[in-house]
């Protein structure tokens, strides 16, 4: 039977069984498209990214003798749009079936059903045989019980699938080493070069610009730096386990103005784009740790298995368990508009600088600089969570809406009211000073609450707990703030009141 496949541009699983043998009958059908690069504006390295690393995937199985139906984003014959592709390829290749890979955001679930509904031939959803879990596990996993617990997710993955685990125990004793990642670096241990690439990127980008595609951001157009490639990413994943997994653990938490990666392992494009799998990245990690047990410490290997068998996994799940009016929901009632820094970085007020700066000059920031700079400022200035998903979606190279959202409406912004964090992430200028060198050479003071010097943290801090007390006066978690709120004398309260106002309506004076 004559078959046509759609593979979407996050899609790039060169494992996946349809690829275990050629058939002369199969036609793969990849695009790039507006449809996908309009749909909200993306940072320039994101687009130059995936255009790339689609068409490393499509070179890599056309050399194996798979055959390809390949769109280029200037192609004249190019419709742009999935509906009006797949109609028209399914009729010009007179195929008898048509099959699809399950999508992971839902927004494209939707339109590849009703696609299907549409066409005069059989089709047949598969699995993207990326994942550990299903789409629906975790959802069954808590069903009946009254709060999502990441830890109890992670556990029962960790026992299901024997990671780190002897006789239903945590090897080393413990679940759990989060205590041990929250270390300051000051400089030392040294850090090794990163793993880098140095692409000419010019001709991608001219074609997606020719195209009228708009983007934002920065990008050196003879030095990219990512790896887009299936060979580029697994020598990304050798070159951790062999120079950074070793600290990785410790300093995970940790940010620095001269060190943008610090011990990161960079994957997480390779992982969201599907190039290589989370099982693969896991079974490299424990197959080193277990060669090299006696010089890294059982903490650095949990810390970052953690981040993708638990959280990773467990945001998958968020996703589908609540989807789609997860997209709307907006629960502290948050409407302020982002400031135009966010666009520039230009602000005196240094993490911020740092964290927003190089998310727009490199498509990335790691996730404390995700939740605990951009997240904490935009939540304590109550920013539109619309507005901050977007910005989110749009800037970083890994970000797409399944991993997103979940983390920035539901972690970062508290607007699903505790689906996901059982409190909101805020915090004053000393949790950033504790991690960071940002405050040293601030323009704000760190320790100052009170004048032109305070930093503006200080102030939101005790602002927001103010004028969201409400919604927190059942949450056993924020007890202790809001007693120490209720203590606070009035004359300080009207201070903090009047000076945060002054600060959310004038941010780009800040």
């Amino acid at each position: 039977m004559k078959t046509l496949r759609l593979i979407l541009g996050d899609q790039l699983n060169q494992k996946h069984s349809w690829f275990e043998s050629v058939e002369d009958n199969v036609i793969y059908l990849m695009a790039e498209m507006r449809q996908e690069t309009d749909y909200v504006k993306h940072h320039i390295q994101k687009v130059t990214a995936f255009f790339l690393a689609m068409r490393s995937f499509k070179e890599d199985l056309s050399d194996k003798g798979h055959r390809f139906i390949y769109l280029k984003i200037g192609d004249k014959n190019n419709p742009q749009y999935l509906t009006k592709i797949i109609k028209h390829y399914v009729k010009e290749t007179k195929a008898e079936q048509f099959e699809y890979q399950l999508p992971d955001e839902f927004r494209l679930d939707e339109q590849l059903k009703q696609i299907a509904k549409s066409l005069k031939i059989e089709t047949r959803a598969v699995d993207t045989e990326h994942f550990y879990t299903s789409r629906y596990e975790l959802k069954n996993f808590f069903s009946g019980k009254k709060q999502l617990l990441m830890e109890s997710f992670y556990r029962m993955m960790r026992k299901k699938h024997g990671i780190m685990v002897e006789n239903g125990q945590p090897e080393g004793g413990k679940w759990n080493y989060d205590q041990s990642n929250r270390k300051k670096w000051k400089g030392e241990p040294k850090i090794p070069h990163e793993r880098g690439f140095r692409k000419n990127v010019s001709k991608v980008v001219e074609e997606f610009r020719e195209a009228g595609v708009e983007t934002f951001g920065e990008i050196e157009l003879e030095n990219f730096n990512w790896p887009i490639s299936r060979a580029d990413c697994l020598s990304v994943l050798n070159y951790f386990c062999k120079e950074l997994l070793i600290y990785f653990g410790d300093y995970q938490d940790a940010m620095h103005t001269q060190e943008k990666y610090l011990f990161h392992s960079r994957l997480s494009f390779a992982m969201n784009s599907k190039i290589v799998s989370p099982r693969e990245v896991i079974d490299k990690v424990l197959q080193h740790y277990h060669e090299n047990k006696e010089g890294i410490h059982i903490s650095q290997v949990e810390g970052f298995i953690r981040q993708i068998l638990g959280w990773r996994e467990y945001m998958r799940g968020i996703y589908w368990k609540e989807m789609p009016n997860y997209a709307h929901i907006n629960k502290l009632e948050n409407h302020n508009k982002l400031p135009e820094f966010f666009w520039t970085g230009n602000t005196k007020m240094n993490c911020l600088k740092h964290a927003i700066g190089q998310s727009l000059s490199d498509a990335y920031s790691h996730h404390i600089q995700r939740l605990m700079i951009i997240g904490n400022f935009a939540l304590l200035t109550q920013m539109d969570p619309d507005e901050v998903d977007r910005w989110y979606l749009g800037v970083y190279i890994d970000a797409i809406e399944w991993v997103e959202i979940t983390n920035t409406r539901g972690m970062s912004q508290f607007a699903d009211g505790g689906v996901v964090a059982t409190k909101p992430y805020v915090s004053s200028a000393n949790y950033i000073n504790k991690m960071s060198d940002y405050c040293g050479s601030c323009h704000y003071k760190h320790n100052v609450k009170k004048g032109n010097d305070a930093c503006p943290f200080n102030i939101l801090y005790w602002n927001f707990l103010d004028t969201k007390k409400e919604y927190f006066k059942d949450n056993q978690r924020m007890n202790m703030m809001m007693s120490l709120l209720e203590k606070k004398e009035t004359g300080e309260m009207e201070y903090i009141r009047k000076k945060s106002s002054e600060i959310i309506n004038n941010l780009d004076e800040f």
